[in-house]
């Protein structure tokens, strides 16, 4: 396994060439009430990491892939995350992680262990997991755990108060519940803006995730693909073939240069509105 990421938020690079690489997924279930598409079967998970180590791609968490990226040896890698912590990530994901040798960042809402996704107003109550199954998840080789925030809200619309609860506290109580630092974030429903980005920057974190941030892209909003239910071989190719093509870096100051909120997209082709954006 790559080293991890250094602990200083100045020391993260992306690295040279194209951004990486980043598959987004959510629950792993054999449930077909999905009507936000954030739910893949155990079987098509499987089917999806074997296109991966067939095309000679190996899936890492991100504080691997930064890491390696960084030391200038990050070809052949994948980020993997999922999004929420639900419970069926140590029930269905974790094995399969496991069988293919992949490593991967699970991103838990630590003011929300042992509930359930209240934030989703259409759907089934989907389960997340415990403390105990958060450190289960840590337990596991290659797995890294980062903050969805506290409660799962949209950063873009919090206040003062809000923004540093979903932030600087929630990573100080998963570094409790973990015993390990928590170096990575993830915005919830994909939202980001300036003063987001801030407050994630000034919570300590080394990295953080989007989904489209447009130019706000960087360390601390790296966009991902979203990967479900539908994306066979076909459409994992062409999700990763023109990740190539979109994802080239920013010119020196283009981030500064543009505000305001990048809300959740999904990223690649095919694709249609917010899918996967929860």
């Amino acid at each position: 396994m790559a080293a991890p990421v250094e602990h200083s938020t100045r020391g993260v690079r992306v690295g040279p060439g194209p951004f990486p690489w980043v598959a987004m997924y959510h629950s792993v279930h054999e449930s077909r009430d999905d009507p936000y598409r954030i739910t893949v079967t155990p079987d098509r998970l499987a089917a999806q990491f074997r296109w991966l180590r067939r095309h000679g791609l190996r899936g890492v968490s991100l504080a691997d892939l930064l890491a390696a990226r960084a030391q200038g040896a990050g070809r052949g890698l994948v980020g993997l995350t999922f999004d929420d912590g639900y419970a069926d990530f140590v029930d269905h994901a974790l094995p399969l992680l496991r069988r293919f040798g992949f490593g991967a960042t699970l991103f838990v809402l630590p003011g929300r262990l042992g509930g359930d996704n209240a934030w989703d107003p259409l759907g089934p109550r989907k389960p997340l997991l415990t403390a105990d199954g958060v450190r289960r998840a840590a337990a596991a080789a290659g797995v890294e755990i980062g903050s969805h925030g506290l409660t799962h809200v949209d950063l873009t619309r919090a206040d003062e108060a809000t923004l540093h609860a979903e932030t600087a506290a929630s990573r100080a109580l998963l570094t409790e519940v973990t015993g390990r630092e928590v170096r990575g974030f993830c915005y919830p429903y994909g939202a980001v803006d300036d003063r987001a980005v801030a407050a994630v920057r000034g919570a300590g974190y080394s990295y953080a995730c989007a989904i489209d941030p447009g130019a706000l892209t960087g360390p601390h909003a790296l966009p991902r693909v979203h990967v479900g239910q539908r994306d066979t071989a076909v459409r994992l190719y062409l999700k990763h073939r023109l990740h190539r093509l979109r994802r080239r870096p920013l010119a020196p100051g283009a981030a500064s240069r543009t505000s305001g909120a990048s809300a959740a997209s999904t990223p690649g082709a095919p694709a249609s509105g917010r899918e996967g954006a929860r």
